[in-house]
């Protein structure tokens, strides 16, 4: 995506960290309010038509998708995660495609893009980049819509709490580095409406947020 050769390290340390969960990764839910909230956002939102869900981990969001969508194409750099999404929808109506996001270029252009507590995952440096290709993926009336969270427990923060890298084990005891950017909605939506997006962020009652929007016709019109 970027310039940003430094993080390479830790954001391999991120892939790695989640083909080694994945198989306990639906024991690590967070243990506060506000999931279902996301859920009942998502189906008012209704994502219709042809979607990509950029990191889809094991597949929950991919179930709810395919309540909406004609057809859902699932990303993950993960191999393990997408056999476990593969498992829980079967192939029907769904491309799996294994690639670093970071570095995934789409083949086409869909009505609406997806990703599930995905966002704070992606380091502030390569944020603008990130969403330049979120807007190379969307059709010109295209829609964005995406769930996260700001929970980082205290032990997860090796480096402080005003650093982005923090530290998580398995079950096994194994530790990992990974990013995680504890985004304030409204910050995030102001941040985002600087890149040229008009995406609303609106917080559930407990640490998560979800967002929706899309990229107007003149920022669509001014992109080189």
């Amino acid at each position: 995506m970027s310039e940003t050769g430094h993080l390479d390290p830790l954001l391999a340390e991120q892939v790695a960290y989640y083909r080694a969960i994945a198989r306990e990764y639906e024991d690590h839910a967070i243990p506060a309010p506000g999931g279902r909230e996301l859920s009942a956002a998502l189906d008012a939102f209704r994502p219709t038509g042809q979607v990509l869900e950029l990191a889809c981990g094991p597949g929950a969001w991919t179930e709810q998708l395919l309540r909406h969508a004609t057809t859902v194409t699932a990303v993950d750099a993960a191999p393990e995660m997408l056999a476990l999404a593969s498992s829980r929808v079967g192939q029907e109506r769904v491309r799996f495609i294994q690639a670093d996001i970071f570095t995934w270029r789409p083949d086409r252009r869909y009505d609406v893009v997806f990703f599930g507590f995905w966002l704070s995952h992606v380091p502030l440096e390569e944020l603008a980049s990130f969403w330049g290709m979120i807007a190379d993926c969307l059709e010109p009336d295209g829609r964005v819509f995406f769930v996260d969270d700001a929970y980082r427990t205290p032990d997860e923060l090796i480096e402080g709490d005003s650093s982005s890298t923090i530290q998580r084990r398995l079950d096994d005891g194994r530790a990992f580095r990974l990013v995680k950017v504890p985004h304030r909605p409204a910050d995030l939506e102001h941040r985002l409406r600087r890149l040229g997006w008009r995406i609303t962020v609106t917080p559930t009652s407990g640490p998560f947020y979800w967002g929706a929007g899309s990229l107007p016709a003149s920022t669509r019109e001014n992109r080189p």
